[in-house]
């Protein structure tokens, strides 16, 4: 699902609601979302999930076309950790839909 595919779903279901008016609310929670991983906070929604972040030392890659050394610098990385709820109801329909590899 993309952000315009959500912003849809919200305003089909709050008929009282504008679809300019649930494009907006989505952009704000987003948009504080991003403001507060930015700055190091950590987010937690229940039965959703958490998002921090995560120090990743500096340290000496590769560039795959060439296998040149390459230094990569320090930097902090999202880190999403799911929710109870959410890691059971993915594996819930997991189990209700096997894929190819599954069976």
């Amino acid at each position: 699902m993309i952000k315009s595919e959500l912003i849809g779903a919200l305003a089909a279901k709050q008929a009282t609601l504008l679809p300019e008016d649930v494009e907006l609310a989505v952009n704000t929670i987003i948009e504080a979302l991003i403001s507060a991983v930015a700055t190091g906070e950590r987010i937690e929604i229940r039965g959703f999930g958490g998002f921090s972040t995560i120090p990743r030392k500096a340290r000496i890659g590769r560039n795959p076309k060439t296998g040149e050394p390459v230094s990569l610098p320090s930097r902090h990385a999202v880190h999403f950790k799911p929710g109870l709820d959410l890691r059971d109801r993915v594996n819930a329909s997991k189990q209700a839909f096997p894929t190819i590899k599954d069976l």
